[in-house]
């Protein structure tokens, strides 16, 4: 018996070499982009501007370059953002997120939560009080507003929710408990929630050591010049390749859920090359 979902007439387009790949395919549709007006978030909410998506755009507590990132996005591209402020742990700021979402009066099509915060540390140095504050910025807060998102997806048309999380959360780096493990639980999570939600995917993206965002004073300091130098890598990652693939995970027919992509030019597979 054959399929009871099998659609010939797709089936014949294919057998023809006829394939559908869209084009702007977020043009208009409404985004959310947590914690995204440094370097990583910002080369994000200019990529999906360029295609004219309606974007919500959040920030902690820099106005200033919140402001500054509004002002270009509308020389650049003649579209306007909504600006959201707090802290994503409070719960009147996950509140706020959603009110700018009822003012445009369109469903969300997606979320890219790239909120966290630095809490390198030694080992000597972690205490009680770090660890909850890394938890609090880096997991609590980005899961619990891709809760609030996702269920108002998973009750309209779908979407997809992506998060920032660090090379350092699936491979294993000196003096960086503190931060990644907060992160590593922020990939489990992405899991659980993809695994939860029927109508929602959930994916990860995990930068190496990028130019822009958290690891720039850590590359420009010549921290990582040893992955170079052996070869490891060929440069360092730019604001673009994050920002590319925050886009592929908010395509909105993508068939992938429950996954993490390391963005890291290959250096935690070939990181032992420039072992000293």
């Amino acid at each position: 018996m054959p399929s009871a979902y099998w659609d010939e007439s797709l089936a014949s387009l294919y057998r023809q070499f006829q394939y559908a790949f869209s084009e702007r395919s977020l043009e208009g549709r409404v985004i959310i982009l947590a914690g995204a007006t440094g370097g990583l978030g910002a080369a994000t909410v200019s990529l999906l501007a360029r295609e004219g998506a309606r974007l919500i755009l959040g920030y902690r507590s820099n106005r200033d370059r919140a402001e500054n990132l509004r002002a270009a996005i509308r020389r650049q591209f003649q579209s306007d953002i909504i600006l959201v402020a707090g802290d994503l742990a409070a719960t009147e700021t996950r509140q706020s997120y959603l009110d700018a979402l009822a003012r445009l009066a369109a469903p969300l099509a997606g979320a890219a939560i790239l909120s966290g915060a630095p809490a390198r540390a030694s080992l000597a140095e972690i205490s009680g009080e770090s660890l909850a504050h890394s938890f609090e910025s880096n997991f609590s807060g980005p899961v619990l507003l891709a809760r609030d998102l996702g269920e108002q997806m998973e009750k309209s048309s779908g979407g997809s929710i992506v998060f920032l999380a660090t090379m350092q959360a699936v491979a294993a780096f000196p003096s960086s408990l503190n931060y990644a493990a907060p992160k590593a639980a922020l990939v489990h999570a992405a899991r659980i929630l993809a695994q939860e939600w029927l109508r929602v995917r959930v994916n990860v993206v995990a930068p190496g050591a990028t130019v822009a965002g958290m690891a720039e004073s850590s590359v420009s300091s010549g921290k990582y010049d040893r992955f170079i130098e052996t070869g490891a890598i060929s440069r360092f990652g730019h604001p673009e390749d994050v920002a590319r693939a925050v886009r592929f995970f908010l395509e909105p027919d993508n068939y992938i859920t429950g996954q993490t992509l390391l963005v890291d030019g290959g250096l935690t597979l070939r990181r032992d090359r420039a072992a000293k």
